[in-house]
């Protein structure tokens, strides 16, 4: 009978087991080294240029600050993972100080949440003064870039224009290459980029240039909630027929919203072309893995987003009422209330300052109303669905994990059941990180063979409204 192998390893009493050998740390290319080198070169000239440097307020300014940034950010996402083999790579991210709300976390958060504080109460922090001086600070490093494009100084929103569509383009580098193996992760990415580029930031700032009035064509009422409000409304009408055009696009787009939801589902706005989606996805890729799975966050979730619909409903009713017929005298305190509430504090300062400790979709999954709006659609009447294989599963829960929604996919997965859920946007990650294949995004022929009781949607919407049952 031969011995079996046994372990070898040194003990001590006194020092307990030897501390185990430890990976030879790994040298960084030469194309992420100077991606880093231009990070850290572009972080300094923002610091100088903000506190008022010889380059302040100069193309020439602008290019080495948020042009290196931009430029050394895009180069080392790709030195990153071009020398690796294509595939899903999250290993370490529960180690992680920075994505698992550790210490690094905190601060990011922080710095997050301040930056959007700043810029709703304390813009002349930022540079931006109220008395229309020329701007300092950091609204002034943009401002050869606003004068080109509004003709007119940079303000702290063009600052944040700037810095909400440069955060896409960079990190839609990131998951370029991350999921350069996923031809739907791809051309997605590419969408949710182009659309920020261009229908929410080039051609809004166009507008401005020529004085028409303010609109970002891709955002839908109620998500834009003042694009139907009476004054918006009223701005459009005074702008002759360019005016009544944005207003006949503003109208169509919500009537466009139920057919294409119905053959697409929530994804073809959440994770295509949606500004918030199109953030989530990008900077907040790292972070999705922090979304809140427990029920109580689900049961949150369904009494929150509709609370908020019921809230931009209502005060959209009671500004026309009082437009109209000088009805509901205290509707404009319904407005800055939810202005306050819902636009500046739910939707900027917890929505994205939040990323690194709630997670990536914090205001798509609690607080939009268009996410609702679609969302009640999606799961009575919708064609969309995700299939899944349950023979296949093999319940390691990836897909649950790396859901943003907060979404149990492993639970259908195992039953072998479709995923038709009101919060799912579509992204597919729970698809693109499957080990086995389990799920698919599909677009049935009829919404009617989804669930049982999916023919009888009314019927169904009626049993939810009930006490919600764990899925």
């Amino acid at each position: 009978m031969s011995e079996l192998p046994y372990l070898d390893y040194d003990f001590d009493e006194e020092q307990g087991f030897e501390e185990p050998a430890r990976a030879e740390p790994k040298a960084l290319p030469a194309s992420e080294k100077a991606g880093l080198a231009l990070v850290g070169l572009g972080l300094l000239a923002l610091i100088v240029q903000a506190s008022g440097g010889p380059l302040a307020g100069t193309w020439p300014g602008l290019a080495s600050s948020f042009g290196l940034l931009s430029l050394g950010g895009a180069l080392t996402f790709w030195a990153q993972l071009a020398g690796t083999n294509p595939g899903i790579k999250h290993d370490g991210i529960t180690f992680s100080s920075l994505l698992a709300r550790g210490g690094l976390g905190w601060i990011a958060g922080i710095l997050m949440t301040g930056l959007y504080v700043l810029l709703y109460w304390y813009p002349a922090l930022l540079g931006h003064h109220a008395d229309g001086s020329e701007p300092t600070g950091l609204v002034r490093v943009v401002d050869p870039l606003a004068r080109v494009m509004t003709n007119s100084p940079a303000s702290q929103w063009f600052l944040y224009g700037v810095l909400y569509t440069l955060a896409i383009l960079v990190f839609s580098v990131r998951m370029v290459m991350k999921y350069r193996h996923n031809r739907y992760q791809q051309i997605r990415t590419a969408s949710v980029a182009f659309f920020q580029l261009v229908f929410a930031w080039f051609l809004p700032n166009l507008l401005v240039y020529f004085q028409r009035p303010y609109m970002e064509f891709n955002g839908i009422w109620p998500l834009k909630q003042d694009y139907l409000w009476p004054d918006k409304v009223g701005g459009f009408l005074d702008a002759g027929p360019f005016g009544m055009f944005l207003l006949v696009f503003a109208v169509g787009l919500v009537i466009a919203t139920p057919i294409l939801t119905y053959f697409y589902g929530k994804r073809w706005y959440c994770s295509w072309v949606c500004g918030c989606g199109g953030l989530a996805e990008t900077l907040g890729d790292p972070f999705r893995q922090l979304s809140d799975k427990s029920t109580g966050a689900w049961k949150l979730e369904r009494w929150l987003i509709h609370s908020v619909l019921i809230f931009v409903l209502v005060t959209t009713a009671l500004l026309w009422g009082n437009h109209s017929l000088g009805w509901f005298g205290n509707a404009y305190t319904f407005k800055a209330w939810y202005g306050f509430l819902i636009g500046a504090v739910f939707s900027g300062v917890v929505g994205v300052g939040f990323y690194p400790l709630l997670g990536s979709r914090v205001w798509c999954r609690f607080g939009c109303p268009q996410a609702a709006i679609l969302g009640l659609f999606q799961r009575f009447f919708s064609r969309f669905r995700i299939t899944t294989n349950g023979g296949q599963c093999m319940s390691c829960g990836n897909c649950s994990t790396y859901c943003e929604m907060g979404i149990d996919v492993r639970a259908y997965a195992e039953k072998g059941e479709n995923i038709v859920r009101a919060s799912c946007v579509g992204c597919g990650v729970c698809a693109a990180v499957c080990p086995r294949g389990v799920l698919k995004l599909e677009n049935g022929t009829t919404h009617a063979d989804r669930y049982e009781g999916s023919d009888q949607p009314l019927e169904a919407f009626k049993r939810a409204l009930g006490p919600p049952t764990i899925p």
